[in-house]
């Protein structure tokens, strides 16, 4: 963030737009296997992984004496949530409320 703030209002939301942006776009998450959201999203992730499993494949084999163990695990990533810890709070939240689930 900004250390001295926002100017005005305008400046925020234009920061806010960047960020929200590379977040999505350029940042590489290591909780979905260094992927950007936005390649997961568009299904890209998925040959993204297999190419990267290629490629250590074929570094270990020519040359395994860097490597002390197995490569890295390329496989993708199942469902992911933001606060895990909080998944049965709300879960147990919506059955007591008798709240029905937003359709997707």
């Amino acid at each position: 963030f900004p250390v001295k703030g926002f100017a005005d209002l305008d400046h925020a939301r234009s920061w806010a737009a960047g960020f929200v942006r590379w977040y999505n776009q350029d940042h590489r998450h290591s909780g979905i296997r260094y992927v950007s959201p936005a390649q997961r999203h568009d299904g890209e992730d998925q040959a993204i992984l297999a190419a990267r499993h290629e490629l250590y494949t074929r570094a270990r084999a020519l040359n395994p004496a860097r490597w002390s163990g197995t490569t890295r695990d390329w496989t993708p990533v199942g469902a992911v949530t933001l606060n895990p810890e909080r998944d049965c709070i709300v879960q147990t939240h919506a059955r007591a409320s008798n709240i029905q689930p937003l359709a997707a």
